[in-house]
């Protein structure tokens, strides 16, 4: 179903995604799991999007082949205008740095490195010198709000804060897809909340953000839905009256 959200600005917006009969399958012992059966999905530049679904639904499989964390067992898949279904590991690994930022339930911080430190991480694998990095670095920690805390270590910050850091970082190296697995998952509601508000103004800003999670409420954020049951497409629909946080 090749859907858009209703703003005329975005009818417009090319195919940043494209699956096709995308399946996952996994041999346990004499078993055959099919994670994934049958996916095919269309989504546009700036469009945010929840993946929803009950656990063993297919979602997280998908993220992570929409993630290039994995290769599909068999269908295709297309980021932006690349057929990335049978790379290698290390081509999937410089596609995962250019294309895609990563905010995952557990941040994933190193935890003796800074905040600054930790953003600038993507931009020490693509290359770019120690000057521009910490400048960078420096311009998304002010971006979501935490620039005075740049010394911090991970301890050193609440939870929002580290996860604040963690979208910092998915967004220094200026990615197609923001990527969130459950990104509220380890927060109270009001952090939950305020992690929300964040990625709805990055939305406004134009960002394309693809959302995992199994919580309606946080799914009701997104201005498209689509539920995953047993590795397929229950539901994919716009969400007509999403949630704004306060």
């Amino acid at each position: 179903m090749n859907t858009n959200h209703n703003s005329a600005q975005n009818q417009i917006k090319r195919e940043i995604i494209r699956t096709e009969n995308l399946a996952k399958r996994y041999v346990m012992g004499s078993e055959v799991i099919h994670a994934l059966k049958s996916v095919s999905i269309q989504i546009h530049e700036g469009e945010y999007v929840a993946f929803m679904g009950p656990s063993g639904s297919g979602k997280s499989t998908l993220m992570n082949l929409i993630g290039c964390l994995d290769t599909p067992s068999a269908g295709r898949y297309i980021l932006n205008n690349q057929d990335v279904s049978n790379m290698t590991d290390n081509q999937l690994a410089e596609v995962r740095n250019k294309e895609i930022g990563f905010v995952f339930q557990t941040f994933n911080l190193l935890p003796r490195a800074t905040a600054l430190d930790n953003v600038a991480l993507p931009l020490i694998y693509a290359g770019i010198d120690g000057k521009k990095r910490k400048e960078r670095a420096l311009q998304m920690l002010t971006n979501v709000g935490l620039g005075e805390r740049a010394g911090h270590k991970p301890n050193e910050l609440s939870g929002g804060q580290r996860q604040r850091v963690a979208i910092a970082r998915a967004l220094v190296n200026n990615p197609s897809i923001i990527l969130a697995d459950e990104p509220t998952g380890n927060l109270d509601t009001k952090t939950s909340y305020e992690i929300m508000n964040l990625f709805e103004e990055l939305y406004q800003k134009g960002h394309t953000i693809i959302m995992v999670t199994h919580e309606d409420d946080i799914a009701q954020h997104a201005r498209r839905i689509i539920t995953l049951r047993d590795g397929l497409i229950e539901k994919d629909q716009i969400n007509e009256s999403p949630i704004f946080a306060k």
